[in-house]
């Protein structure tokens, strides 16, 4: 059978030309880039390259304000704890409801610790409450993490205009990147964004390399420490192989951004949309259609459970994801859909499909095609459905 993979947010294929580039450092070109000899530290010209495609990929002003990382969850905790260790005197942090919990689980960490926290809420669409936001920002704000973009929903936020009012009331502003990555044009250097996270196989990278952005001139102190790489910021022998397959990832998203792939996979995803909600009562679209992702639709099918859909949609060889955290004895949605007030009925139901520039429009219309059926057996036997009488 073949896979129709639609759940790109949660990772991506590692494109052939990405292995290719990385497979000689591997094997022909192991050495160490800290080696003092030649067959090792030639790889250093390696990892200055594909810091520079980094650089370029972001609208960095300067290659050295990447630092590689083992993944956006290390690059996440290194800007949160960062923050809080170079500004000692400040007490108060601002995040808000609906991040990973990468930002979430360091930031409850912190306000066990004794520090002030607010989780800024957002609306029935995603959008952050900008109001609320404006009103607890103050002098004593330490450090701002906001999402670029949601990944349940794709909805985006305002990240320029939030970094220019942390700025002005002089904290330190960052942002979980990860789902914006290759998926829209960013141009770091002309915002007020201080540090920002990004996670290599969200954009056809492998696994295991994650970036973290350091403005230059922030003050900052590393994460892991012991010896000098990444000019001391960030210890550990440089994974040579996966900096290379990283910075090849880079170019191609450039490219992709470019040359009208992304507004391709936005027609697809609001083909399997439209497509979905005229063929399908009782459904409803989540997010901010406004303003998103173009690949990333977040669809509520009401009165069952997105894990059912899941297995069956599996049977045809689908690979989405639900939108609800639901796991066994637990009956919790998500907490992005909380947030937003989805309705108990449809917050259950939630199903999202994530699309890439491999996504054929087949594909969709294979979805289209069985997710009727789907949605009518599972709402027969739902207790909570008016066809189940």
């Amino acid at each position: 059978m073949k896979t129709v993979y639609l759940d790109n947010n949660a990772t991506t294929q590692c494109l052939p030309e990405v292995v290719e580039a990385m497979l000689p450092y591997f094997s022909e070109r192991y050495g160490n880039a800290s080696s003092m000899h030649t067959f090792g530290g030639s790889n250093r010209k390696a990892i200055d390259i594909a810091r520079q495609q980094v650089a370029d990929f972001i609208g960095a002003e300067y290659a050295d304000e990447i630092i590689f990382t083992s993944c956006a969850t290390e690059s996440d905790n290194t800007a949160i704890f960062s923050a809080v260790r170079t500004q000692p005197e400040k007490k108060h942090l601002i995040t808000s409801a609906v991040e990973h919990p990468a930002i979430m689980t360091p930031y409850k960490y912190l306000e066990s610790q004794g520090y002030r926290v607010d989780y800024i809420g957002v609306d029935e669409h995603g959008n952050l409450d900008m109001a609320r936001y404006k009103q607890v920002l103050d002098d004593d704000t330490a450090l701002v993490s906001f999402m670029w973009a949601n990944s349940e929903t794709g909805t985006l936020f305002p990240i320029e205009e939030c970094a220019a009012l942390a700025k002005e009331r002089g904290a330190l502003f960052h942002t979980d990147a990860v789902q914006v990555g290759g998926k829209i044009a960013l141009d770091i250097k002309n915002t007020a964004v201080d540090m920002l996270s990004l996670s290599g196989h969200k954009f056809h990278a492998p696994k295991g390399i994650g970036v973290l952005y350091v403005r230059r001139g922030t003050r900052f102190m590393p994460f892991m420490m012991g010896g000098h790489q990444e000019k001391h910021r960030r210890a550990g022998t440089e994974n040579v192989p996966l900096i290379v397959g990283l910075g090849t990832a880079a170019v191609l998203a450039q490219t992709r951004l470019k040359n009208g792939t992304m507004q391709r996979v936005a027609a697809l995803r609001d083909k399997l949309e439209k497509g979905l909600t005229a063929a399908i009562p009782d459904t409803k679209i989540n997010g901010n259609p406004a303003a998103r992702v173009p690949n990333t639709t977040n669809i509520s099918f009401g009165y069952i459970e997105g894990e059912s859909i899941l297995m069956f949609l599996n049977d045809y060889g689908i690979c989405a994801s639900s939108g609800s955290a639901c796991t066994s004895g637990s009956l919790e949605p998500s907490h992005v859909l909380r947030a937003m007030g989805v309705p108990f009925q449809f917050a259950h139901g939630s199903i999202r499909f994530s699309l890439s520039e491999q996504t054929t429009e087949e594909e969709i219309d294979l979805v289209l095609k069985v997710m009727p059926g789907i949605v009518e057996r599972l709402r027969k036997i739902s207790p909570f459905s008016k066809l189940a009488a």
